[in-house]
């Protein structure tokens, strides 16, 4: 059974994947009520967005308001929601959840709970229905909590980040078992609950989506980044190092095509087009998953940046799993030894470069490209087929399994 929000705010839905449901699941969906409204009204936006980070408020963000205004507008509303709707906006959600499911369980047989955040306020719920109902309970943090590199932006009060610590450390002591995505995150979890056990089962690939024959490759040399794109992920280095190249070769000008898919932040869009690459973008929004992969696996190359902050050592997305079973090389942006870094290492899939590496990066590049030239067929990496046949999300959910299996156990 999958309990779920019915109606929350989201930057996009793909209504697409719920065919991937068994139909067997049970989906219990709630209302649930959110304080969006009031940013809205702050700010002058239709669309919401409280989730602060690499992305800052921009003059190139259309707005109601002046700059000046919006701004003022966007860090008073940013201020009351990280100190009032603690620990997120979903906090109005809480109580009345956990009441329905302790009702429920006592008329269902649940043989133990899952909790996945962010948002955390879910493992808040997920700890109190444990505690009234004594059903095993594992916490599954697909991204860190305090330690996730927008928190340090949220402008919280110090009291606030000492309640938020607090929740964060119970909610760590008290789950059964406690689930993350990557070793360094398990190890700040660790360190945060006294050292207590941090499986690590990572993100992964549905098989199922690259079944098919391949597509034709792109006729151009196309670098293609699909998903989120944020400001502080922006790789200025290779936008100035392909600038250079379309204003010395006329036929690499031809060749290029970068392609962007998905949410993508404005200075980036500026950024390329700054470097004289306008007639070289292409940008395509959201489009379905399923299409999305297609052009994964039709690009030439395929852009991955982990972010500037100190915190994205620790970051290895949902999309590079995707990206690996496209089986395209994969140009990556991110600190050396990060862990999206040392995947690459180990899985063959591409190479790694800082964000300064402008000269490194360009020698790789330019390989690339003279290989693309010669017919494309050694663009295809050197891939570590053991290691990437733990990814697909079979191999994970059996993880997942065991783990359940161990719990109830006990």
């Amino acid at each position: 059974m999958i309990y779920t929000p019915l109606n929350p705010e989201m930057f996009t839905i793909d209504n697409s994947l719920e065919g991937e449901l068994p139909k067997e699941l049970k989906v219990i969906k709630r209302t649930i009520v959110e304080p969006y409204t009031l940013y809205k009204f702050f700010t002058g936006k239709g669309k919401a967005s409280l989730k602060p980070g690499y992305i800052k408020s921009s003059s190139c963000e259309k707005s109601s308001l002046s700059t000046k205004e919006s701004s003022w507008r966007e860090r008073f509303s940013l201020f009351l929601r990280s100190n009032l709707f603690i620990p997120d906006p979903k906090i109005l959600w809480m109580a009345p959840s956990w009441r329905f499911l302790l009702k429920y369980v006592s008329y269902n047989r649940i043989d133990a709970i899952v909790s996945t955040g962010p948002p955390h306020s879910m493992h808040l719920i997920a700890k109190k229905l444990s505690q009234k109902s004594s059903i095993p309970w594992i916490a599954d943090f697909r991204d860190p909590w305090s330690k996730m590199f927008n928190f340090k932006y949220m402008g919280h009060l110090p009291l606030t980040v000492k309640k938020i610590e607090k929740l964060e450390r119970g909610v760590l002591n008290s789950a059964t078992a406690v689930v993350t995505v990557t070793r360094t995150i398990a190890e700040e979890l660790s360190n945060l609950a006294g050292g207590r056990r941090v499986e690590v089962i990572t993100n992964g690939f549905d098989p199922a989506d690259f079944s098919s024959p391949p597509p034709q490759l792109d006729s151009k040399f196309t670098i293609t980044y699909t998903g989120l794109f944020m400001e502080g992920q922006n790789p200025l280095a290779l936008w100035s190092y392909l600038g250079e190249k379309v204003k010395e070769e006329s036929r690499f000008k031809e060749d290029l095509k970068i392609l962007l898919v998905g949410n993508i932040d404005c200075h980036i869009v500026e950024s390329i087009k700054s470097c004289g690459l306008e007639g070289n973008l292409e940008e395509r929004g959201y489009l379905p998953h399923s299409k999305i992969v297609q052009l994964q696996r039709a690009s030439q190359l395929l852009l991955l940046s982990a972010g500037v902050e100190p915190e994205a050592v620790g970051i290895l997305t949902g999309k590079y799993f995707e990206y690996v079973a496209s089986g395209r090389p994969i140009l990556a942006f991110a600190p050396l030894g990060s862990e999206l870094h040392r995947a690459i290492g180990e899985d063959g899939s591409g190479a790694t470069f800082l964000y300064n590496q402008k000269e490194e990066m360009g020698v790789w590049l330019q390989e690339r490209y003279r290989e693309f030239k010669g017919g494309g067929k050694s663009l295809v990496p050197n891939l570590n087929r053991d290691s990437i046949a733990k990814y697909s999300r079979r191999e994970l959910t059996k993880e997942m399994a065991a783990l359940l299996e161990s719990i109830l156990e006990k």
